[in-house]
């Protein structure tokens, strides 16, 4: 690579960017869509290739605080913005992004590095492993009933503009965060994501649309939406398009799920991004009709392998030998003790014989809980060194909720 590669300044931010969009199609971007990812970059965290005055590639790094198993907020490096102009593929572009970005977020004490991809097979061998999945539907409302438990009707439901009620919601989103591996403290700035609604990416639906459950006055829920009319020679077979929705107890939950699949003239409702133990699938009639699907979500990289595997909790207790594979970050290469329960953790180096040998990709994807050991052993990915220690580190290393990635970034 002849390319210079540095930290983005504030003023090449447009260029920047400009060649990111580029690299993704070249379709121009909503101008408040474009704005609030300006607003949201951090240059200091941000890098550009440039060959003289051309940027022909651009990587960034969100300052993220995620959940983890147990509940604790861990710094982690939200890999994003990540592009090279199809000029100047080959020439090592890519890696020499990923180990620069690699170098800084060790630098900065951040034991994780997230990411979505946009293609699955680019980072594995940049040590990414996929560590979570969303799920997706399109249930058939008009066929599909949805069962409510007590003290349902005993929410109320009320529209709101969805600026006017982002403070409610968000503290809504931000008791949600501790309860769920993968979930994202929203830092300042970052409320406005969920209310980013051009009309180009509408495609025939209405506006975002909120309703609010509220109990005894306090907001307990919240569900962000469109709605698709459509008619044909039979009637209305409009579809609601789920965005968001998050709710603190069961019947608020329910409450909202209900209404939704009760808006009149639909018979479609459409789900994106939602984990894939989400309680509706047991209150549906009939899950065949809701057309589930899963697909790969966060991708997780241990930059520190010690600090990161401290950093959460174990379902049972743990004591475990692990030799890891790191030829990209080769200070993760070793050998590391692990022990620990529902309490706390220690993980150091250590000379004691290995149980499980693994890849630092395969340990990133069983980190949240929500990849088993087991079944990365069985696809030969890990390698048992003792007997047993495989079924017994994925109990451990299991969470109670499935790990789930609320938004993209």
């Amino acid at each position: 690579m002849t390319s210079e590669l540095r930290v983005l300044q504030p003023s090449e931010w447009d260029n920047w960017y400009g060649k990111l969009v580029l690299a993704f199609g070249g379709v121009p971007e909503a101008d408040e869509e474009r704005a609030l990812w300006q607003r949201l970059t951090e240059c200091e965290r941000s890098l550009g290739a440039w060959d003289g005055d051309d940027c022909v590639g651009t990587a960034g790094a969100f300052s993220f605080r995620m959940t983890v198993p147990g509940g604790a907020l861990v710094p982690a490096a939200g890999v994003t913005m990540v592009s090279v102009a199809a000029t100047h593929r080959r020439r090592g572009l890519l890696t020499a992004m990923m180990r620069r970005q690699l170098d800084d977020v060790r630098s900065w004490g951040e034991p994780l590095a997230v990411l979505t991809a946009s293609e699955p097979a680019i980072y594995g061998r940049f040590g990414y492993g996929a560590a979570t999945q969303q799920l997706s539907a399109e249930i058939d409302t008009a066929r599909v009933r949805i069962a409510v438990p007590p003290g349902t009707d005993d929410v109320r439901l009320r529209f709101a503009a969805p600026a006017d009620a982002a403070e409610a919601c968000e503290a809504v989103y931000a008791r949600r965060v501790p309860g769920r591996p993968g979930m994202l403290a929203r830092r300042p700035g970052w409320e406005q994501l969920p209310l980013l609604d051009p009309e180009s990416e509408r495609h025939g639906a209405s506006p975002l649309q909120c309703v609010l459950a509220e109990r005894a006055g306090e907001v307990v829920g919240y569900a962000r939406f469109h709605n698709k009319p459509e008619w044909d020679a039979a009637g209305p077979k409009g579809t609601v398009v789920l965005r968001d929705l998050e709710a603190l107890d069961p019947a608020a939950y329910a409450a909202l799920w209900r209404f939704l699949f009760e808006i009149d003239l639909t018979s479609v409702l459409e789900v994106r991004n939602r984990p894939v133990d989400d309680a509706w699938q047991q209150l549906v009639s009939d899950i065949r009709r809701c057309r589930v699907q899963l697909r790969d979500s966060l991708y997780v990289r241990l930059v520190d392998v010690g600090a990161a595997l401290e950093a959460r909790t174990y379902q049972t207790p743990v004591d475990v030998v692990f030799e890891v594979e790191d030829a990209f970050c080769p200070w993760n290469e070793g050998r590391w003790r692990l022990t620990g329960d529902g309490k706390g953790a220690s993980c150091k180096r250590t000379g004691d014989d290995a149980d499980l040998a693994l890849s630092v990709r395969d340990l990133g994807a069983a980190y949240l809980g929500g990849v088993s050991l087991t079944a990365l052993a069985a696809a030969g990915r890990v390698r048992e060194l003792r007997a047993g220690a495989a079924a017994e580190a994925a109990v451990a290393f299991s969470s109670a909720v499935a790990p789930w990635l609320p938004h993209g970034f």
